[in-house]
């Protein structure tokens, strides 16, 4: 069974190792620690037992909401993590105030498109070689 909560300063070095395993260029713990810290930014992590297998965050500016990461465990995927840690993390922002949520994704990132597309998120722009390792378009994606 999957338990999601927010994210704790003591959580960071969990966090920055799954960005590891998932990204070209992943938050450090750090950063992920100064995260936790702030509240105009959520970050909700998604356990099953001891084991850390999905992350993602919003920051709150101004009433919309950036979504800043979501990460699931490759040996995790396809099990809905990703779904309800989104869930979780809308419902989340609208508390904070957030009124509109936007993200990018890359453009190759079929997985995750669908994932934003079934909560409504719309294509509304392109941010050209905007990842790299490999360099690749950002696709930006808001749900109004």
């Amino acid at each position: 069974m999957i338990e999601i909560r927010r994210m704790r300063p003591e959580d960071a070095e969990a966090a920055a190792r799954l960005e590891a395993v998932c990204f070209s260029h992943p938050w450090s713990a750090k950063a992920f620690a100064q995260c936790a810290a702030d509240e105009n930014v959520c970050y909700l992590m998604a356990w099953e037992g001891e084991k850390l297998v999905g992350n993602c965050g919003v920051r709150n500016i101004a009433g919309d909401g950036e979504i800043t990461n979501v990460a699931v465990d490759p040996a995790c995927r396809r099990q809905r993590v990703g779904t309800e840690l989104m869930n979780k993390l809308l419902e989340t922002g609208r508390s904070m105030g957030i009124e509109a949520f936007t993200l990018e994704v890359r453009a190759s990132n079929q997985a995750a498109i669908r994932l934003y597309e079934s909560f409504g998120f719309l294509l509304e722009g392109t941010r050209r070689n905007f990842y790299e390792d490999p360099r690749e378009d950002a696709l930006i994606y808001w749900k109004r």
